[in-house]
């Protein structure tokens, strides 16, 4: 039977040392999250802080592989989704951080109020200081890839694959339009921050209704 697994497994020098078997610990701290089948829900177009917690122990070399598929909401031009990785601290309501911990995020804003974010499809890496606090580290135009968000590709699910490296500091986004996973995006972790560990993750969304499950 399947069961939602947002964590595949967590990998150490390139050997699978631990595979999430059921539902990690977890709590629903903002938004309107529910488990339909396989899948988790994220209800509420209008949260703009919407997270779920889970208790997952990370350090070394980190996997994570899940899906996405757009649920509505980004009818006003906006909305987006991400991970807290290596979160040290979980706060279970809502906020802006994370404690201690690196946010990736999945970005989609006609008209961005930040000027360091760019209009139309991005991502971002942050640095989480605190609950209240973070720093954009990077933030990457994705125009091009703006011709996949057709009506017909939105209502399937897409794949995404992350390796975060706890030690060195390097994250590689995979390109989920490649299905072969040979393009990926990095980003370099300040040496100052490392080694990077984490007692839980956190999966948060803004003012876009989303759902995920594990990918096989």
């Amino acid at each position: 039977m399947k069961r939602f697994v947002f964590f595949i497994v967590i990998m150490v020098i390139g050997i699978p040392v631990f595979a999430q078997r059921e539902v990690p610990g977890h709590t629903f701290a903002s938004g309107s999250w529910r488990f339909a089948g396989p899948r988790l829900y994220q209800n509420d177009e209008k949260a703009r802080l919407a997270k779920v917690n889970f208790r997952v122990p990370q350090s070394g070399i980190m996997l994570y592989g899940f899906n996405v598929r757009y649920e509505g909401g980004a009818e006003d031009g906006h909305g987006g989704f991400g991970l807290h990785i290596f979160v040290d601290n979980a706060l279970n309501r809502a906020s802006w951080g994370a404690g201690k911990s690196w946010l990736l995020w999945l970005n989609y804003d006609k008209k961005p109020l930040s000027k360091d974010i760019p209009a139309g499809l991005s991502a971002q890496i942050y640095r989480s200081i605190s609950n209240s606090r973070m720093e954009l580290i990077d933030s990457i135009p994705l125009t091009e890839y703006e011709r996949f968000l057709t009506q017909e590709n939105l209502a399937s699910p897409v794949t995404f694959r992350i390796i975060a490296n706890g030690d060195t500091g390097e994250i590689r986004v995979y390109d989920p339009t490649d299905p072969d996973n040979k393009t990926y995006f990095f980003f370099f972790i300040d040496k100052k921050d490392l080694p990077l560990k984490g007692s839980f993750v956190a999966l948060r969304t803004n003012g876009i209704k989303l759902s995920f499950a594990l990918e096989e």
